[in-house]
């Protein structure tokens, strides 16, 4: 089983962006730990939490893994858990915020047995607090990167 935290943050809502994820698992009775973050000139909040946990599926080397995501997004968490991302996917994302980061996300969450656990942000679980220092650090390091989904349709 690994385990993803992951976290977003925007400054402005929209304005600067960044993610945190942090991955670990025990391999061979060894604890291993990955950190990622990454920011964007401009963006929202939902798109950077979205946008953690793909950076952090994406970085797992071997398809079919057992994955636990813990992240404080009711938007990220509740569309899979409830059901809304499958009924938007049917309706080809017309009306649904995000759909690159959407689209993106499926392709990796079919890979792997993802199970999704919200937690309360800012409640002293110091893996989630990491990854939001992650991700606001990344956010006020004035990012240059563009987050092209955004931009293209807001400008």
């Amino acid at each position: 089983m690994v385990t993803l935290y992951t976290d977003g943050s925007s400054l402005g809502n929209p304005g600067p962006g960044g993610y945190g994820a942090i991955l670990s698992a025990y391999v061979k009775g060894k604890y291993h730990e990955k950190e990622f973050s990454g920011g964007f000139r401009k963006t929202t909040n939902n798109r950077m939490e979205l946008l953690a946990v793909i950076v952090g599926l994406e970085s797992l080397t071997r398809p079919g893994v057992d994955v636990r995501v813990y992240s404080d997004s009711k938007y990220v968490v509740d569309a899979v858990q409830k059901g809304w991302l499958f009924n938007w996917e049917k309706k080809n994302f017309t009306k649904a915020k995000n759909p690159d980061l959407w689209q993106r996300f499926l392709k990796i969450y079919r890979q792997h047995n993802v199970q999704f656990q919200w937690v309360k942000g800012h409640a002293g679980i110091d893996q989630n607090e990491r990854c939001d220092r992650l991700a606001v650090e990344a956010a006020e390091a004035n990012p240059k990167d563009i987050d092209v989904g955004f931009e293209a349709v807001n400008g």
